[in-house]
C-alpha cells in the first residue's frame, strides 16, 4: 500500500524480480558443483558479474580491469568496487 502514498514508487516489484532471475537460474548449476567450495566460488563470481551490471559496467571489461589492478595494488580492494569505477 506504500506506493499509494508516494507516486514515485513502483506498483510492482518486476525490476527486482528481473534482477534476481539470472541468479536463481544459475543456482541450479551450483547444486551440481563437485564441492561446496566450488559452489561458493561460482556464487561469488556470479555476484561480482551481476554487481558490475547493476553499476552499468561491462562485466568482461570490469574483470580485466580488476585483474590488472590487483597485480599493481593487491592489498586494497576499495578502489575496485564497481560503484567506484567508471570505465569508458
Amino acid at each position: 500500500m506504500r506506493y499509494t502514498e508516494d507516486g514515485q514508487l513502483s506498483i510492482d516489484n518486476n525490476r527486482a524480480e528481473r534482477a534476481v532471475k539470472p541468479f536463481v537460474i544459475r543456482r541450479k548449476n551450483w547444486m551440481s558443483s563437485n564441492t561446496a567450495s566450488g559452489a561458493q566460488a561460482s556464487a561469488v563470481f556470479y555476484s561480482i558479474i551481476e554487481t558490475a551490471k547493476a553499476n552499468e559496467l561491462m562485466p568482461f571489461d570490469y574483470l580485466i580491469y580488476c585483474l590488472e589492478q590487483l597485480s599493481l595494488k593487491p592489498e586494497s580492494l576499495d578502489h575496485l568496487m564497481p560503484w567506484n569505477i567508471k570505465l569508458s
